[in-house]
């Protein structure tokens, strides 16, 4: 792998941007963005995944357009956030996995998931969520909660990330700082969560402080928190909250991303290029634009030109990328790219899937 010193300033910022798009191939637009932005890496959703052969194609396709090793990302939390559900089986939420109480199973649910993402060409998990289960939040992230307790929720993310990493692959921590005391959808508004800077380090905090050195990655939200900034600024444009609270208070070393910036609670703070800019100068290492590429040329093309104007932002864009490629020459499980999935392998794993329901049923009964 390349130095850091090797990569022109185009490059760099390359690496500080994982991206989506629409379809499921990689058509001619597609293939002139990944070789011309040479993305850190790229996500799927439930639009991209037809099957299994399909979406591993897929990703070998965006891999091949990057002589470096790519964040091959997805959402794959269990329950409501399953984007393979159809081309595989549903796994269970998060909630029914912990409501058997059984350790062994909140390890098993991050190997299981782990092994259908790992099957199908993906490196990178964005789970587990580690949102308190509180009442405000409940009908937004439904299912998605473990508890309360934010004890209980370490012991479950705990096992789960174990589980992933056994499945060689990697986890992430969000949404940071916490969005269960949020009664707002982020993908629409920006919610602003009125909670003490004593309580939220007691419980949403907490499990990013007991976790930070268990986290490969941390994904930080996009809503406010005025009792800790004075401002109605999201966490996702913070320099508070990533620099002096992530990194210096809690100590993590992980890579930090954005959450998805076409999301309507960080452009209620400005547009496409702004946020692009703003959530690299707060302090992420990475940030994600998960759909149109439109937005994903925007938002690279002005993280750009404020670089090679502003000398500053131009040191902190190669301070980044260096952590990020210092991070994949580390990371394993970014080394290794599986074999075609046979149907024999996704008979298994539909197997294994359903019996880990039954199972996780039995135990909740």
């Amino acid at each position: 792998m390349p130095k850091t010193t090797s990569l022109d300033l185009r490059q760099q910022i390359g690496q500080l941007l994982i991206m989506g798009f629409d379809g499921l191939a990689v058509d001619g637009h597609l293939r002139t963005t990944l070789a011309t932005l040479q993305p850190s890496g790229v996500i799927l959703f439930a639009r991209n995944i037809e099957a299994p052969k399909q979406t591993w194609k897929l990703l070998r396709e965006c891999q091949a357009a990057s002589p470096l090793p790519m964040f091959l990302c997805v959402d794959m939390e269990g329950g409501t956030v399953d984007r393979l559900k159809n081309v595989i089986a549903p796994v269970p939420a998060v909630q029914d996995v912990y409501a058997t109480g059984n350790r062994k199973l909140f390890h098993l649910h991050g190997q299981i998931i782990g092994l259908e993402v790992r099957a199908l060409g993906f490196n990178t998990d964005f789970a587990p969520a580690v949102d308190l289960r509180f009442e405000a939040s409940r009908s937004v992230l439904t299912s998605r909660t473990v508890s309360a307790d934010p004890k209980e929720v370490v012991i479950y993310a705990r096992e789960f990330l174990r589980g992933l990493k056994a499945s060689r692959v990697l986890g992430c921590g969000k949404h940071f700082p916490g969005l269960g005391e949020s009664n707002l959808d982020t993908h629409e508004e920006l919610p602003a969560i009125n909670k003490s800077w004593k309580k939220l380090w007691a419980e949403d905090l907490a499990p990013y402080h007991m976790l930070h050195r268990q986290f490969p990655l941390v994904m930080v939200a996009h809503a406010s928190y005025p009792e800790v900034t004075k401002n109605n600024q999201p966490a996702s444009l913070s320099r508070k909250w990533m620099q002096q609270i992530l990194r210096d208070r809690i100590g993590y070393r992980g890579l930090i991303i954005s959450d998805d910036l076409e999301m309507g609670g960080v452009l209620a703070a400005g547009s496409i290029e702004d946020v692009a800019v703003e959530t690299l100068r707060a302090g992420t290492d990475m940030f994600l634009v998960c759909r149109k590429q439109e937005l994903v040329w925007r938002a690279y093309e002005a993280v750009l030109r404020v670089a090679e104007k502003d000398r500053k932002f131009a040191a902190y864009i190669t301070q980044a990328a260096r952590r990020v490629l210092q991070f994949k020459r580390r990371a394993r499980e970014l080394h290794i790219f599986v074999g075609e999935p046979k149907a024999r392998t996704v008979a298994n794993l539909k197997k294994m899937v359903q019996d880990f329901s039954r199972i996780v049923e039995e135990h909740r009964s």
